[in-house]
């Protein structure tokens, strides 16, 4: 009896990218996708030149960059939606291919996101709520309440919108790409997960523990990249990336850039080498949970 490939439903994305897969295709669509992205982000800057004044557009840029304020974080969060935008012109323009080839079916899209979505959240409540809880006596409070649920309609639209827009040009666009053409999943599903694991690399914000967020990045889009190659869409790696992203930003998070619209913060930054290594353990060990959750979920 021939073994079941447990990567067939991955042809559903894969099937639409045969027609255009040459590789020079892809890499001048990913420089145009690229391209695209930086030309809107820099558009918003022209656009805020023209509208403010000088020391307003000055104040703008710095608090943006620092993104110490909800609002500003919000804005920074959501320019990464230009990453989406800049897929879906490069997709169309090198292979012909629509959006939604990109995604995969919408209503098996939806069905799979929402199902790994509500076992991803009960997840992360289980994980919560039960012992043992490391850093409970020492998290210090973030937003307010108040403030933090006014602004979570639009944390939640704009963390789907950021991930979303990832998962399309990594997992929709490069990875369905090479499948189409070098039939090795070690290639489809490991060079998207090292181009997303080195825009991670972040020397500057995590010091002498870069490398270490650049190896939970590499371990996330092969998580990812199986996900969606068991699944035929998008939906489940946009779940497990949502949910990450949710509870990484807007629940608990570290001190520093990055932590405005957090509800608590952690009693480290960044920079804090000793701790983010202690702390890459546990955040493996929840990936490797939340991976294997959402398989179970789809095997259902």
């Amino acid at each position: 009896m021939p073994k079941r490939d447990p990567y067939a439903p991955h042809r559903i994305l894969v099937a639409t990218a045969d027609g255009q897969s040459a590789l020079w295709r892809l890499a001048l669509g990913v420089l145009l996708a690229l391209a695209v992205t930086f030309g809107l982000g820099r558009s918003v800057f022209a656009i805020a030149r023209l509208a403010l004044d000088e020391q307003t557009y000055l104040s703008f840029t710095q608090t943006l960059s620092q993104a110490d304020t909800p609002l500003t974080l919000l804005i920074l969060l959501l320019s990464t939606g230009f990453l989406g935008i800049g897929t879906l012109v490069a997709a169309e323009l090198l292979h012909r291919r629509s959006g939604v080839s990109l995604l995969g079916p919408l209503p098996l899209l939806k069905s799979q996101f929402l199902r790994v979505l509500v076992a991803l959240v009960g997840l992360q409540l289980a994980i919560t709520l039960l012992p043992p809880w490391p850093f409970a006596s020492v998290l210090i409070p973030g937003l307010p309440l108040s403030t933090w649920l006014a602004f979570l309609p639009l944390t939640l639209v704009t963390l789907l919108l950021q991930t979303g827009a990832e998962e399309l040009f990594f997992r929709g666009y490069l990875q369905s790409q090479l499948a189409a053409r070098l039939h090795a999943p070690a290639i489809w599903m490991g060079v998207p997960s090292a181009f997303f694991a080195a825009a991670h690399y972040a020397p500057g914000l995590y010091g002498d523990s870069a490398m270490l967020v650049v190896l939970w990045a590499f371990l996330f889009g092969l998580a990812a990249a199986d996900l969606t190659a068991r699944s035929g869409s998008l939906g489940p790696a946009i779940a497990l990336h949502f949910v990450n992203n949710f509870a990484a930003v807007a629940v608990t998070s570290m001190q520093g850039d990055m932590s405005a619209l957090a509800l608590y913060q952690l009693p480290f930054g960044p920079g804090d080498a000793e701790m983010l290594r202690a702390q890459l353990p546990i955040d493996l060990g929840a990936l490797a949970v939340g991976w294997l959750a959402a398989r179970l979920v789809l095997r259902a």
